[in-house]
């Protein structure tokens, strides 16, 4: 799910001020247009390095942030852009659970569980089982069901802001939320970083009851979760009450005042406070990370730091003992034993002009296979950018990654020359070093999605057709294309069926690369030199979340069922075809898909559209933020309904 950006400032500034900016630069002086052009992001080396103290910290994140000042604080417009990029998953394999009978309780019930990257790392979701009740955020409430009773059992409102996601861990669970920081409920905040990410832990036993709140300044990226150990990244950024040329202040008064606040400020405008909340109303705060606990890299912004908290299920919330490392990006992704944090370059004062700024991610690793905070083990670089978590892969010892890069364009009128590659790294002491590599993927196109299922890969890439390019990894240091299958349309989720099987969700396409609607394929890619599609369905002016968010697929395959929300719009073909949302409900076998139905809320006050869908036993749980409707699997007949109201 995208948070607000660093262009949510815009709109704090309104058009006339945003007009007296465009309009006032011809008269900007020599020097104050020097300031206003930002540095681009070089090649440099990624390694970490810690500060030793606060004032070595300070006297470096001054100086860091210093050439990124202007006359409306951060780049030359005031604020930091977040580059638009379409979020699309992969999903992991098995998504059953088989839960033991545990003493002097009756059976769970096999059940699903969310949609996730790597087996055994849990992703938080909207909704989650274990068989033995529901719990889901989905309409920013906490909601538990009994499955047994089918009743709603506690209602909760997380008290820093609306939930968004949920982890689940025996009889606890970890609710994200979003809402107002530490800083910005305490005075004044410029930008985003007024924003604020929660952590609340919560006791199911019974009615559910709130243990603590953690609030912390700054934006929830992502977590991962490994038994009972959860690990939340967070995006924060200099908290400074920058001046604008309004109200009287010339340019040039509005760049000097910007410089000496930079000049004159604290080390704690650069460090995200925490608040924690006990249940008895008992509330500790302080500055979230030490100095010494904050790494970065040879040359940074200063501008973005991404701090990892642990959380331990059992225990207290307490404040996540962070680690942080001064750098931007949204891409998280974690096994068992590493958590790596992607720097795409995508969050960076917003530069005038910068054609031959050089497109690479730095990649840092940390590793997680010991109790307690993670440890930053390696750095590494790559050419081009990521589309998400799943553009990585670790296996067996080799970080494969698959990247997009775009050549500065000769002619300015000119789109820039695209391809796509996949680059194997492997560690080296405290670097990430490239094995191998293969370049030149869909020549003028870009990667639509990704999947690496052992030594093997498949990349997508798309602008008219769709090429599904397989790739043979056995040899981390001399990858190669062995297949290619090109059709209309393209495929944004891709996940392993089995049985050299591959399940496509995305959208059909005409020859000219107009999409149509959703698209369900099968390919073949047992043999991966000839990967075919032997089965397709299609659903007319369609689109799904699944396409830009794996946790909505489901494939439940002791029952070959293959679930996604859909929701139909009119096409140029049906102008008046009405809009409508479900759960698209399909049968996998002898290589084909058939439908079995389509399961739709009824709702005339909330939002009836499904979000996900849970298999529990012989039922089909479906949410959305109006309820959740139990479907028997076999024919789908409604056994419950449970309104959210």
């Amino acid at each position: 799910m995208r948070r607000r950006s660093w262009g949510t400032r815009a709109a704090l500034f309104g058009g006339a001020a945003l007009v007296v900016g465009v309009s006032a630069a011809s008269a900007v002086p020599a020097a104050v247009e020097d300031w206003r052009i930002v540095p681009p992001i070089e090649a440099v080396p990624v390694e970490l390095v810690a500060f030793d103290t606060c004032d070595t910290a300070l006297t470096e994140l001054r100086n860091a942030i210093s050439p990124h000042v202007g006359v409306y604080g951060l780049g030359n417009s005031g604020f930091l852009t977040k580059a638009d990029g379409q979020i699309a998953a992969n999903g992991t394999a098995d998504t059953r659970l088989s839960v033991p009978q545990a003493a002097n309780e009756s059976a769970v019930p096999e059940h699903s569980k969310t949609n996730a990257h790597e087996a055994g790392v849990d992703e938080p979701d909207l909704a989650k089982t274990d068989g033995k009740r529901v719990v889901t955020v989905v309409d920013g409430k906490l909601r538990v069901l009994d499955v047994a009773t089918r009743e709603i059992t506690g209602t909760l409102d997380v008290p820093a802001g609306p939930a968004t996601q949920l982890l689940l861990h025996e009889d606890r669970a970890l609710v994200i939320g979003d809402g107002p920081g530490i800083a910005a409920r305490g005075g004044v905040v410029d930008g985003p970083y007024g924003e604020g990410a929660s952590v609340t832990l919560v006791d199911l036993t019974g009615t559910p009851t709130i243990l603590n709140t953690l609030t912390v300044d700054g934006r929830y990226v992502d977590a991962r979760q490994v038994d009972g150990v959860v690990r939340v990244v967070v995006h924060s950024g200099p908290s400074l009450p920058w001046v604008y040329p309004m109200d009287g202040r010339s340019l040039s008064e509005s760049l000097i005042a910007n410089r000496e606040l930079v000049a004159t400020a604290p080390i704690e405008a650069w460090l995200p406070r925490y608040q924690l909340t006990g249940a008895d109303g008992s509330r500790s705060d302080g500055t979230l990370v030490a100095c010494d606990r904050i790494s970065h890299p040879v040359r940074h912004s200063a501008t973005s730091m991404l701090s990892v908290l642990t959380f331990d299920f059992p225990g207290e919330l307490g404040s996540g003992d962070a680690v942080t490392i001064m750098a931007d990006g949204d891409t998280v992704y974690g096994t068992g034993t590493s958590l790596y944090v992607a720097d795409d370059h995508h969050l960076r004062p917003m530069t005038r002009a910068t054609p031959n700024a050089p497109q690479t991610t730095a990649i840092h690793q940390f590793d997680i296979s010991q109790p307690g905070p993670p440890k930053h083990v390696a750095s590494g670089q790559v050419a081009g950018t990521l589309l998400n978590q799943y553009s990585l892969s670790d296996h067996e010892g080799h970080l494969r990654v698959a990247t997009t890069s775009a050549d500065a364009p000769g002619i300015p009128e000119q789109a820039p020359a695209t391809q796509s590659s996949v680059t194997v790294l492997k560690r080296d002491g405290a670097q990430l070093k490239e094995v191998g590599r293969i370049d030149g993927l869909g020549l003028g196109e870009r990667i639509y999605s990704v999947r690496f299922v052992g030594p093997v890969g498949y990349v997508v890439t798309f602008r008219q057709v769709d090429p599904l390019y397989t790739l043979d990894l056995s040899d981390p240091t001399k990858p190669r294309k062995v297949g290619e299958l090109k059709i209309t349309g393209y495929s944004a989720y891709l996940h392993p069926a089995g049985d050299g099987k591959l399940i496509g969700v995305g959208q059909e396409a005409t020859e000219q690369g107009r999409t149509t609607g959703t698209q369900v394929s099968l390919f073949d890619v047992s043999n991966p030199a000839a990967p075919t599609k032997v089965a397709g369905h299609h659903l007319a002016g369609a689109n799904s979340e699944v396409e830009f968010d794996p946790h909505a697929f489901l494939y439940w395959p002791a029952r070959d069922l293959v679930v996604l929300p859909v929701l139909t719009m009119p096409t140029a073909e049906k102008p008046m075809t009405p809009m409508s949302s479900g759960l698209l409900v399909l049968r996998l076998g002898d290589n084909a898909f058939s439908t079995l139905g389509t399961i739709q809320h009824e709702s005339s006050t909330y939002d009836a559209g499904i979000r996900r869908a849970l298999v529990i036993g012989d039922d089909l749980w479906t949410v959305s933020a109006a309820g959740i409707q139990v479907s028997r699997i076999d024919g789908l007949a409604q056994q419950a309904w449970v309104p959210f109201t």
